[in-house]
């Protein structure tokens, strides 16, 4: 079975990106064109706006899988300043269980663009193109 699945990898690994970089590219146009519309970002603050703007180009930039390791490692650490800032210590004191403070998103966005940072692109990139030109 381990055999079988592991000639799939390099694809999921691309599949994985595809799916990551599509997933926060809904976060920044919800924040920044606010479609689709959602209370939570009628009006944002200018850092959730900031927020929105790396996820809309980092989110298209990662679809692509275009400059994957910088980009990847900046969402990450955008994603672990989201989940501190937005989700643990959003109250008077911090609630410490994601499932409690709504951060169980940002957690996971933020170790799947540290896996992507590490990883790269996968052989289905822009990344991977440009490298067998070069």
């Amino acid at each position: 079975m381990d055999q079988t699945l592991a000639k799939f990898q390099p694809t999921a690994l691309s599949l994985f990106r595809f799916i990551t970089g599509l997933l926060l590219l809904q976060y920044g146009i919800a924040k920044i064109f606010k479609f689709p519309v959602l209370p939570y970002f009628a009006n944002i603050p200018p850092l959730i706006t900031f927020a929105g703007a790396l996820e809309l180009v980092g989110g298209a930039l990662l679809l692509l899988g275009l400059f994957t390791r910088p980009v990847a490692f900046i969402l990450a650490g955008e994603m672990a300043f989201a989940y501190f800032m937005g989700h643990m210590f959003k109250g008077a004191d911090p609630v410490f269980l994601p499932l409690l403070n709504g951060g169980t998103a940002a957690i996971l966005f933020c170790f799947a663009c540290l896996y992507l940072a590490t990883s790269g692109g996968g052989p289905i990139s822009l990344d991977a193109i440009l490298r067998k030109k070069s």
